[in-house]
């Protein structure tokens, strides 16, 4: 005797081996036993053979029309086996039991399961809403899968052009463009990427790159709308100072201005003077809430997209000949041995006799001349004490560290002769030394002020946003601790306020502890403590590491570029460690699968074989050693 069950909905013939009074065991065609409840039990029968019974059911019941069955079939609940003898029209066999029991279950919008082996019709009006639902699903099947075919044979149809561009950031995968779409990928086997640049979605990997980054983080577009501007800062004592700025030739805001004097033949004095944009911007301000939204200026060769409107920018830039507003760091010291004797800061007016461009004047400034009091050198009246005294400066940390500092790599300036989203547009690499001296002595000031504001704002109290290095990790916090690799005993970023949300956040703070002193912790725009501090800290270094990588990626698309521009089909570069080498040629770092073992920074030849655009990679080879 053979047994027709249901186990996890689903049918099973087995022959019985056993039988109890609420379990029966059976025995599979393989031999395999098994114990079932007999409530699972549909029904027993001799004919035929337990695995012929299936196979035979399932060819009759596609001959069973769901919707004539429905006809036939009592309106009020039944059992399969009664209405196969009506339906049939004489007492059914195992095969024509099973093939109703399947017919029925195979039509859940024409009946519905009641219960082992029962069934009922469903209502007119609840039938006629399913298959209408399932008329919809099939054409929605239908037009799936037209949008699939036209896809895959390299056409993007018009219902998916409006949404296309978003299928890679924020795609719906609930449509059906989405899954269509999703449907060619998987097909095609390649990345979504190269399908909808060969759909044309988007012209070049440079467009897609910047319009995808563009309509993540500026759906509504990078400019500001225009804003009012004040005579900010018109109070403040005017202070007459011979002071220029030193900056490249595309910067447009200009942060930072030094002056100098020498009281005597051994004294100087250095003004070190930051724009003051925070007169304007204050905490919970509108432009306040501007430059947190975006936290800082966005960076990429040949564009930028500025933290702050272009009126405040206008507004507080240290531009020659304009008087502005400054936060200003005097520092007093020796000049045969770098000692700091005395420091002031202090909110004045001042103007910028020259803003000078180091690209333009590098060639023309060297270690050598500085040295040489013959030599002529541009401003030699203000470089040469700047030089000397910044050389001291540099000693000390040096000292301090225990090493010198390693800033002797090649670093390079991206200029493009075209627009910035064009790929044809010529790309200039300018290499620079890191440690030309006018790169070194605006560094070494930025480094001196960060650190002795990080000291004021710790003296007096003031919570500010520190920066410091130790064991190797670099963080953010409130806390004044070292700064390692600087070789400093407390950072802060200052000195840049019209590029950075959180050196414009300092500034406040630096101002609240210049003019207010003892009592500075009441004044300051934050207070010790301050939860929202805390939640700056995090949303700048997430945002800031955003813009960071988004700067990467377009100098690394600008570097392949170069390459080709130049037709350079061998390079030199440099081993990092394993298969990982820099390029010498460009800022350009790659990896060379099956790459032999070398030592750090042996020098190799490589043949490029390839470029994508796309992953932003070369495809090299080592040609050889040297």
């Amino acid at each position: 005797m053979h047994v027709l069950y249901e186990d996890a909905g689903k049918l099973k013939a087995e022959t019985i081996f056993s039988e109890a009074d609420t379990s029966l065991q059976v025995e599979s065609a393989s031999g395999k036993r098994s114990k079932i409840k007999r409530n699972n039990v549909l029904f027993t029968f001799e004919q035929p053979a337990p695995e012929a019974l299936l196979p035979a059911a399932d060819t009759l019941a596609a001959t069973l029309e769901p919707d004539f069955l429905w006809e036939f079939a009592p309106q009020q609940e039944f059992e399969a086996a009664a209405l196969a003898q009506d339906y049939f029209g004489h007492a059914p066999d195992a095969v024509e039991k099973t093939a109703l029991i399947l017919a029925l279950s195979a039509a859940p919008a024409y009946f519905h399961r009641r219960g082992r082996g029962l069934f009922r019709p469903a209502p007119p009006d609840i039938l006629q809403a399913a298959l209408a639902a399932i008329e919809k699903k099939r054409l929605q099947a239908e037009q799936q899968q037209h949008w699939t075919d036209e896809l895959v044979a390299g056409r993007l149809p018009e219902a998916l052009q409006a949404v296309a561009a978003g299928f890679l950031d924020r795609p719906d995968k609930n449509t059906l463009e989405w899954k269509a779409f999703d449907a060619a990928v998987q097909q095609l086997a390649i990345s979504p990427e190269k399908l909808l640049l060969s759909l044309g979605v988007w012209p070049n990997p440079l467009a897609m790159m910047r319009e995808r980054f563009l309509a993540t983080h500026f759906p509504k577009g990078t400019e500001w709308p225009p804003v009012a501007v004040e005579n900010w800062g018109d109070h403040l004592p005017q202070t007459d100072i011979e002071a220029y700025s030193v900056d490249d030739s595309s910067t447009i805001e200009i942060d930072d201005a030094l002056s100098v004097s020498l009281p005597d033949a051994d004294t100087i004095r250095v003004g070190i003077h930051i724009a003051a944009p925070a007169l304007a911007i204050t905490r919970g301000s509108a432009f306040d809430d501007m430059a947190r939204s975006r936290m800082s200026t966005v960076y990429m060769p040949g564009d930028k997209i500025p933290m702050l409107p272009r009126e405040l920018i206008t507004a507080f830039s240290l531009d020659e000949g304009q008087w502005r507003p400054a936060l200003s760091l005097y520092v007093t010291g020796r000049l045969h041995d770098g000692e700091v004797l005395a420091t002031e800061t202090r909110l004045e007016r001042i103007q910028v006799r020259k803003n000078l461009r180091h690209d333009l004047l590098s060639e023309q400034i060297s270690e050598t001349a500085l040295a040489d009091p013959a030599a002529e050198v541009p401003y030699a009246h203000w470089l040469r004490p700047l030089w000397q005294f910044a050389q001291h400066l540099s000693a000390a940390r040096d000292r301090a560290r225990g090493k010198p500092e390693n800033n002797d790599r090649i670093e390079y300036s991206f200029e493009l002769e075209g627009p910035a989203n064009d790929p044809d547009s010529v790309i200039h690499l300018i290499p620079r030394q890191r440690n030309a001296p006018l790169e070194r002595l605006v560094a070494e000031y930025m480094i001196l002020t960060n650190t002795q504001w990080g000291a004021l704002l710790a003296q007096h109290g003031v919570p500010g946003i520190y920066r410091s290095q130790q064991m190797g990790r670099t963080r953010m916090s409130t806390q004044a601790l070292p700064h390692e690799s600087i070789a400093v005993p407390q950072y802060i970023w200052s000195t840049s306020p019209l590029r950075r949300y959180v050196d414009l956040v300092n500034q406040g703070q630096i101002i609240a502890a210049a003019e207010h002193g003892v009592s500075a912790r009441l004044a300051a725009p934050f207070k010790p403590k301050d939860a929202d501090l805390y939640a700056l800290i995090g949303a700048f270094d997430s945002q800031y590491t955003l813009w960071g990588d988004f700067q990467s990626a377009m100098e690394r698309y600008w570097c392949i570029r170069w390459l080709q521009q130049q037709g350079l089909k061998e390079v030199r570069a440099h081993v990092l460690r394993e298969n990982l080498v820099r390029l010498a040629c460009a800022p350009l770092v790659t990896r060379i699968n099956g790459l032999p073992t070398f030592e750090r920074g042996q020098e190799i030849v490589l043949d490029i074989l390839g470029f994508d655009e796309l992953g932003l990679e070369i495809e090299c080879r080592l040609h050889e050693a040297l």
